[in-house]
């Protein structure tokens, strides 16, 4: 009887394995960043040849998700440049990356990032589903891996994507019933018959990017990747959209975009861009079909997940507005939160209303889809008291973006600030301290002063004041509250152009830029002039000020001496004066002492949202070795770049410089050259500044 059990239990088990399908393992390229998979957990094959400084690494241990899951995979040592299975895990944002030099790979560091993950060995966690097949986040193309294929989808195409009933690795024990596969099929530009590359699963089949216009009637667009959207006319001040139609958004980035930034001239055109100037959304780039035409996104329980922004509203509950416009200003509200598409992997919005004194009507983990958020909104009675919107920006800095409140680490915080006039306090030093802990604020303003009424605004011009850029982005003017319902379409669409809500962090706005002067005997009174005069050319294609770029200086022979700090001097013309009192030291070269110097006086007092980037200038081989103090400094945070004239050491210039040298170290052969490397050196740190997420 035993041994009959026993054999029994034995072929059951045998059973179970012939059942247990094989989990194929999806390959990657070397080019994909963790952030462009939006499986939160998943097993993948890297592929060989991974171990190259163009596909980049931020942090060390926990990777920022902008970064090569590959190459970050060889960094950790978990896999080499053959290749091989990789597990990679999806955790919260940090606010340091520490660079490393590891397993040949050199890792770079970066402040903050929205999103991080985990790389370990390429087995799979027990009680655990994995993805055989990888959701990527939208692109131009859509390219979707399905067994040893590799389908390109071109824009235009329509791809129906099958997805398991969860998207997210899943216990097995919970599993009720046989978690499906992904499939893929590509629909021909010239025909209606799809072309199926993999067996379909039994799944529900969702379009996600329409193309085909063929029976536009009949063919309803359902968008999953994005996690879609149809069209709704709810509120009866909007005209009924076309049903059958689907929603176009144009794209608010410049041709010239913080994606493409390729020369100086490129950077400039950024700052003068299509957003006029103290212009409202009524003189600025939207069709007056789109005003008066604003179509509703209805979000699915999801959400959009190209727009995954954490919000506030600041709603204006004082006397002053009166209750009749307080319902238009909800009604305004409630359309937002309809056209947001709210929702746990998308945006999540919370209201505080202001009045004599803040309160949160409620935060972001409160209401999970529109539906609820709005008839929340509706039920929201009027504060009354002033206008003290500098109070509530303090209160939200403070108190609104927590963790405890539903804060997400990895979503863009935003605050909508809604004015009817003016304020009643001043906003410009609450806003200061709100951007520098990375909030991004707008403000939407109605009915502003008349001539006649600007001597009773406490604080003159206080929204550009408060905003991070006074080109149009981050400011809306509406002339009249009966016309608020215009702006909801073009105000959504600026909170969710992830891309541009870098408030207070462009390549010529968010540096700490340390100058490593060398005033050493064999520089001469006459060239060192020419070394200032470098300096303050540099120095002055930035945007300084206390909140934007921060330049300080220290000279060095044997010693050091600190010149200015970064927090001496807060306007370019201050700056520029006092690099040109700097006075020659002469002495001997000690460059390794004073990239110590540097990076105690200087770069530890750097704020932690600034790039600490340190410009070292010699002309000649140190005294003491370099190595050391700039690999600490590197690893500190620290970008170095080297600039050496006549007799600099190259092999110093290349160690002091961070990684790739060849684009952080410069040589000119006399001092009258360094004129030729300013406009090389701003290109390349605005090349390098948008190879890093910005959060």
């Amino acid at each position: 009887l035993g041994v009959f059990l026993l054999c029994t239990y034995a072929a059951k088990e045998a059973t179970k394995k012939m059942k247990k399908s094989k989990l194929y393992v999806p390959q990657i390229n070397c080019d994909v960043k963790a952030g462009k998979i939006i499986n939160p957990e998943f097993i993948a094959k890297c592929p060989p040849g991974c171990q190259d400084v163009k596909y980049r690494v931020y942090g060390t241990d926990i990777y920022a998700s902008f970064s090569s899951v590959c190459n970050a995979a060889i960094h950790s040592g978990i896999i080499d440049n053959t290749g091989g299975k990789i597990l990679v895990q999806k955790v919260a944002g940090h606010s340091g990356y520490r660079g490393t030099f590891s397993n040949g790979v050199r890792s770079l560091s970066l402040p903050r990032w929205r999103e991080s993950f985990l790389v370990s060995e390429g087995k799979p966690r027990k009680g655990v589903t994995y993805p055989s097949t990888l959701e990527y986040s939208s692109s131009k193309s859509t390219a979707v891996k399905s067994g040893n294929d590799r389908v390109n989808v071109p824009a235009g195409d329509t791809v129906h994507k099958e997805y398991q009933t969860s998207p997210v690795p899943t216990p097995a024990t919970q599993l009720a019933t046989t978690t499906p596969t992904p499939t893929t099929t590509t629909m021909d530009p010239s025909t209606t018959t799809p072309k199926p590359t993999t067996t379909p699963a039994t799944t529900r089949t969702t379009t996600v990017a329409a193309a085909a216009k063929t029976r536009p009637g009949l063919h309803r667009v359902r968008d999953i990747a994005f996690r879609g959207t149809s069209t709704s006319a709810s509120n009866r001040n909007i005209l009924r959209p076309n049903t059958g139609k689907g929603i176009t958004i144009p794209s608010l980035i410049p041709p010239c975009s913080y994606k493409n930034f390729s020369s100086l001239s490129c950077v400039k055109a950024m700052e003068t861009d299509s957003w006029k100037h103290r212009s409202s959304l009524f003189e600025t780039g939207f069709s007056s079909k789109e005003e008066l035409n604003p179509k509703l996104l209805e979000s699915t329980a999801q959400g959009n997940p190209n727009c995954k922004v954490d919000l506030s509203f600041l709603m204006d509950g004082s006397w002053s507005i009166g209750k009749r416009r307080f319902q238009l200003q909800k009604r305004f509200l409630s359309n937002v939160a309809q056209a947001l598409g709210i929702g746990s992997g998308g945006p999540l919005m919370g209201i505080v209303q202001y009045g004599d004194d803040p309160s949160t009507e409620f935060n972001l983990k409160t209401y999970a889809n529109s539906k609820d958020l709005r008839n929340a909104i509706e039920k929201i009675p009027q504060k009354g008291g002033l206008s003290n919107v500098g109070k509530a920006l303090s209160f939200v800095n403070k108190n609104f973006f927590l963790d405890a409140n539903g804060n997400r680490g990895g979503a863009p915080n935003v605050v909508v600030v809604v004015v009817d006039g003016w304020p009643t306090d001043q906003v410009e030093e609450a806003s200061r301290l709100a951007r520098e802990s990375g909030i991004n604020i707008f403000f939407v303003t109605i009915e502003a002063a008349a001539e006649s009424e600007k001597q009773n605004v406490i604080e003159p011009n206080f929204v550009d004041k408060a905003v991070c850029r006074t080109n149009g982005f981050y400011s809306v003017n509406v002339p009249s509250w009966f016309s608020l319902h215009k702006v909801v379409q073009p105000l959504v669409k600026r909170v969710c152009d992830i891309d541009r809500l870098v408030c207070s962090k462009t390549c010529l706005n968010s540096a700490d830029i340390g100058f490593v002067i060398d005033g050493s005997s064999s520089v001469g009174t006459g060239n060192f002039r020419t070394v200032l005069q470098f300096v303050a050319n540099v120095s002055k294609e930035f945007e300084i000020s206390d909140t934007d770029t921060r330049i300080g200086a220290v000279q060095y022979t044997y010693e050091q001496r600190l010149e200015f700090s970064f927090d001496k001097y807060s306007t370019k013309q201050d700056v520029l004066s006092a690099i040109k009192r700097i006075s020659y030291w002469s002495g001997g070269t000690s460059t390794g002492a004073a990239i110590s110097y540097a990076s105690e006086q200087l770069f530890s007092k750097s704020k932690p949202n600034k790039r600490k980037i340190m410009i070292l200038i010699t002309d000649g081989r140190s005294y003491d070795d370099v190595r050391v103090p700039a690999m600490a400094a590197h690893q500190n945070g620290v970008i170095a770049y080297s600039i050496g004239i006549a007799w600099a050491a190259q092999d110093e210039l290349e160690a002091i410089a961070t990684e790739p040298d060849k684009e952080h170290s410069f040589f000119v052969d006399e001092f009258d050259n360094l004129y030729h490397v300013v406009n090389q050196l701003i290109q390349n740190i605005c090349t390098e500044f948008n190879s890093q997420p910005r959060n």
